[in-house]
């Protein structure tokens, strides 16, 4: 155990206020809870193992507080699912860039902006596709996608670290579970 946990709180003196420290809040929340953790353990374990509730009888119930959540895991878990969303994003554009290719849409935008610029002399040097074409789309995507990988893990895990700070002095999310009836 650290030094910060061994310790023992001292009584308060005279001159000292009367006021817990944040460590001494923290602790006593979190002996508090270990209690009322033990005091469940014991309800449940008086109350008979079943499996299957009896009929007429209330299916069994837990409540449960999430206190702490693993930033390692949460950074994992987020770097694995912003890539899976990258890889999508960059076929999805691919796949529409392809498709507006093979239906001619670009071939149209430059005749459009040919008959319009110059009337009836269709001998235009304008072409859509040097401002938007496939490689120049699929660069920006990749380059967005990457960026929102680093983005989405760093919020992530940020966001892991503060629920921890939140829920070591407000004490957690409170979870009721219930055992299915059948």
């Amino acid at each position: 155990m650290s030094e910060r946990t061994a310790s023992t709180p001292r009584p308060p003196s005279e001159a000292e206020p009367a006021r817990k420290s944040f460590g001494e809040r923290v602790t006593s929340t979190f002996s508090n809870a270990a209690e009322e953790h033990r005091a469940n353990a014991v309800q449940s374990s008086t109350g008979g193992r079943r499996t299957k509730s009896a009929p007429g009888h209330k299916p069994r119930r837990a409540r449960l507080r999430l206190t702490r959540i693993d930033p390692w895991s949460v950074m994992k878990t987020a770097f694995l699912l912003s890539v899976a969303f990258g890889v999508v994003t960059f076929v999805a554009i691919f796949m529409v860039w392809s498709v507006l290719g093979a239906a001619g849409v670009w071939d149209s935008i430059n005749s459009a902006v040919a008959s319009i610029v110059e009337g009836d002399n269709n001998s235009s040097s304008f072409d859509v596709t040097s401002y938007v074409g496939m490689s120049r789309v699929l660069g920006f995507t990749l380059l967005v996608s990457v960026l929102d990988v680093i983005l989405l893990t760093a919020i992530a895990t940020l966001s892991a670290f503060l629920y921890n700070l939140a829920a070591a002095l407000l004490g957690g999310i409170e979870v009721t579970l219930a055992e299915d009836e059948r």
